[in-house]
């Protein structure tokens, strides 16, 4: 008799394991969640435990069943509550680091992209400079395409107008993929990046934009102050009571390095160092998690930033709040003047070996029709 339950115990104890581990692994290379992850290794074990007590009976079978339908019970309760989380949290409204950009391609039906009033004085037919840039920025330079070169359909993820996001676009440009891309002032990485290149960048400015910080619709707080953003964003201030809100901890969301909008906050943070960014975890290959950053979920505890026409115009997001920055609303008058302290210049960049297509439509885009576009398509113009 002892050797049969030996025998059992070395059979089903490996199995148990064996698929304790199959299950671990499909829950990784499915995106699981670390929870369920827990619960499958404190499922195997809890199983080894019942399946040796029960074949050695060294406890009554009636006590190990009722602690066996204990442990099930306590398992489908944090089943449960963990069901009711995710549901909350998937219905908090986001906002993304992309858009679908689609509706704003230079040539598609009812475009979003703006037009001229008048012909343009610059129309390229050959020889078409490569387009890159930032998401915030392609309905800008969708615009100067509509504008300038020939009628098509102009692909977003390949061709002469693409765009690839910010981080992206200074890539291409260096390695020679892009002629021009549109985008906020390089981080120090892309710097680097382009100077391991020997490659010159050149930037100039097209028109201003405002760098803006916004919260959750209902939150009391209105405006903060340079200091108080820097503060929140390095973790120093971590209650919105700290800053005239109510008793509820701050969740400082932050974009991807080299994103145009993070190099911003980098900029303003004079050094500071910034706190550790929220994060998701993304599958990865052979059941492995990535971290990376979070978009911002309108949580009523949230903070995120962007630029003005992002979060008003294209993600249009009327759950959030721009808030004052020192006093001072972010809107055309104030970016114009300057009053607004988070004011930035946004860029045409090149390099030093740009093309005469590439210098002409430069040329054109600081010229009035270039900055009528500007103006129309919702930024603020240089002249």
């Amino acid at each position: 008799m002892n050797a049969l339950k030996t025998i059992l115990l070395l059979l089903l104890i490996p199995l148990t394991g064996f698929l304790g581990f199959i299950f671990l692994f499909a829950i990784g290379i499915s995106g699981g969640t670390a929870i369920a992850s827990y619960m499958t290794i404190t499922t195997t074990i809890a199983i080894w435990i019942f399946i040796t007590a029960l074949v050695l009976q060294r406890y009554p079978a009636k006590t190990l069943w009722k602690y066996m339908g204990v442990y099930i019970m306590l398992c489908l309760l944090i089943t449960a509550g963990c069901q009711v989380k995710t549901y909350y949290t998937n219905h908090i409204p986001v906002v993304r680091s992309e858009l679908d950009l689609n509706p704003y391609k230079p040539f598609a039906e009812n475009t979003k992209a703006v037009s001229l009033d008048s012909t343009s004085t610059l129309k390229l037919t050959e020889r078409l400079p490569v387009m890159d840039g930032a998401t915030a920025l392609y309905p800008l330079y969708s615009a100067f395409t509509r504008a300038t070169y020939p009628q098509k359909n102009y692909r977003i993820d390949s061709g002469e107008v693409v765009c690839t996001n910010t981080p992206n676009a200074y890539r291409n440009l260096v390695d020679g993929k892009a002629d021009i891309i549109f985008v906020a002032r390089p981080s120090k990485e892309q710097l680097e990046y382009a100077d391991s290149k020997d490659i010159k960048l050149t930037l100039t400015p097209i028109g201003k934009e405002a760098f803006v910080f916004f919260v959750n619709s209902n939150n009391k707080i209105n405006g903060l102050t340079l200091n108080q953003i820097k503060n929140i964003y390095s973790g120093s201030t971590r209650n919105w009571a700290e800053v005239g809100g109510d008793n509820n901890d701050i969740r400082a969301f932050q974009r991807p390095e080299g994103s145009g909008s993070q190099t911003m906050l980098i900029h303003i943070m004079q050094g500071t160092k910034l706190s550790t960014p929220q994060t998701n975890d993304r599958p990865a290959g052979m059941g492995g998690i990535i971290k990376e950053t979070a978009d911002y979920k309108n949580y009523g505890n949230a903070i995120g930033f962007s630029f003005l026409f992002y979060a008003t115009e294209m993600v249009n997001n009327k759950e959030i709040k721009v808030l004052d920055i020192d006093g001072v609303k972010a809107m055309r008058k104030t970016i114009q003047d300057g009053t607004y302290p988070l004011t930035a210049d946004f860029y045409a960049v090149t390099t030093t070996k740009a093309k005469p297509n590439t210098k002409k439509l430069i040329e054109w885009i600081i010229g009035i029709q270039g900055q009528a576009l500007v103006e129309k398509t919702g930024y603020t113009p240089l002249l």
